[in-house]
């Protein structure tokens, strides 16, 4: 039975259940209220009998010493005992005046006589008198040898005691009602933003998190509400947006992914598709004459060699995107301005008709980085300068220092990137222009791996914004 109770407690909703809670506790605090005020009253109801007893004793107490009888006010249902005490101490009763001054029993009135003459001080008590109820009882002595008790009858009292507890029964009763219904309503409201939450929750499963059901309204245009409920609110919110971006950039991140799986399988497929028709060809020119095989076997070099840079760009990618405890750099000391100026002479030895300009500079420029491969970005973003541009576009690099970090800018005067791609520039197997040749226009991985290996560094690969020039700014750190 218990466990049943518990199982249908623990089924109902938060709100019923501090509701319940409220009444328990309320219902024990009325319980304690209830009592002490009860006792306080019974005891103060007591108190005033007990005064007017020994009012009333007083009276008469002065007509049994002056006249030797019991005379004076007597009141209804009261009753009286005058006792002689001999000189063996023992009590004895006087003929009453009236028949009424006796109860049918009058042993409990001897025994509150002799308890008085053995205590020489006046005696209270409660005793149940037969045929009459309850009675308040007070001895006291009249004079030497003479003991007066009177008796008094509480029906008064115990019918306003029993009144006051009904009263508080129907009064604690409703209270507690209005409580709990009141409580549970006032609750329920409060608890409203939990309920919603909870519908949220359910229907996140089914609906899109941009939707504007998948969010909670605020309501700070009530400053009555409670601020916990708001923060909660806001909390809820905030935890849903997160979810929302997250999720976003993860199904953009398989997006990427799936697109980069893809231009990598297309990529490898043209010179693996190349290699194996120039092998086939050379098979069926096996014998002819020798400078047809060398031209095949050219051939065939050159798209091996072209899909071993192709991999190791991919390898090379791979190993920064996983940020390997050993990074594939090699950070030694080494002058940027010297790396520079090798760079520009490697692009005049292989771009002979390009104008390169250096602009001037810092003399020097030592820095910690790996030479290695700041070249190779510089390398990266002067070709990319002049396989993108007409022939006879300037190309011009410029060296300097700013806010603490050292800038080499890579610009050109060519026909520059829309603006619809300047995003997407550094993006893995992205061209600008979709139908260049891969012969001529490269793989797509140049831009991104030189951004890597700058990031890796520790610096930055941007695109600046300038409306004549296409200009790339590499940033490193001084130190």
């Amino acid at each position: 039975m218990i466990s049943r109770l518990r199982r249908a407690y623990r089924g109902l909703r938060l709100g019923t259940r501090l509701a319940l809670g409220l009444g328990a506790l309320s219902l024990v605090v009325f319980a304690v209220v209830g009592t002490a005020l009860t006792t306080s009253m019974r005891g103060y109801l007591a108190a005033q009998l007990d005064d007017q007893l020994r009012l009333a004793q007083l009276g008469q107490s002065k007509s049994i010493a002056e006249h030797g009888t019991l005379q004076g006010k007597k009141y209804y249902r009261w009753y009286y005992a005058v006792y002689d005490v001999g000189a063996a101490g023992r009590p004895a009763l006087r003929t009453p005046e009236e028949a009424t001054d006796l109860p049918r029993d009058v042993a409990p009135l001897t025994a509150l006589a002799g308890a008085q003459t053995a205590a020489g001080t006046e005696v209270l008590r409660t005793a149940d008198l037969a045929g009459g109820g309850t009675y308040r009882l007070r001895a006291c002595e009249v004079e030497p040898g003479v003991v007066l008790v009177s008796a008094a009858p509480m029906d008064g009292l115990q019918d306003t005691v029993r009144r006051l507890v009904a009263v508080q029964v129907v009064a604690f009763g409703l209270a507690l009602l209005a409580l709990v219904v009141c409580g549970r309503a006032l609750l329920r409201r409060g608890l409203k933003p939990l309920s919603d939450m909870a519908h949220t929750a359910h229907g996140i499963a089914s609906h899109d998190l941009t939707e504007s059901e998948a969010r909670l309204p605020l309501r700070a245009d009530r400053p009555g509400g409670a601020p916990e409920v708001e923060e909660l609110r806001t909390a809820f919110n905030t935890m849903l947006e997160h979810i929302d971006d997250s999720l976003a950039v993860r199904a953009e991140a398989e997006q990427r992914l799936r697109r980069f799986v893809a231009d990598a399988s297309h990529e490898l497929r043209t010179p693996l598709m190349s290699v194996r028709g120039y092998a086939d060809l050379f098979q069926y020119a096996a014998a002819n004459e020798p400078a047809e095989r060398e031209r095949h076997l050219a051939r065939l070099r050159a798209e091996a060699a072209r899909m071993g840079v192709l991999l190791d760009d991919l390898l090379l990618l791979a190993r920064l995107d996983a940020a390997e405890v050993e990074a594939p750099l090699r950070p030694r000391d080494a002058d940027l301005v010297e790396l520079v100026g090798q760079a520009a002479d490697a692009f005049r030895a292989s771009h002979p008709g390009r104008a390169l300009t250096v602009a001037p500079g810092p003399a020097s420029l030592p820095l910690r980085l790996d030479p290695q491969r700041v070249r190779q970005v510089l390398d990266n973003l002067l070709t990319n300068a002049a396989v993108h541009t007409p022939p006879g576009t300037p190309v011009s690099v410029a060296v300097s220092v700013a806010d603490g970090r050292a800038l080499v800018r890579v610009a050109d005067r060519g026909p520059g990137i829309p603006a619809a791609d300047r995003s997407r520039v550094f993006d893995r197997f992205f061209r600008v222009d979709k139908a260049r040749s891969r012969d001529r226009g490269g793989s797509g991985l140049g831009l991104s791996v030189a951004r890597s290996l700058a990031e890796a560094h520790g610096g930055t690969l941007a695109l600046a914004d300038e409306p004549d020039a296409t200009a790339f700014v590499l940033t490193l750190p001084l130190r």
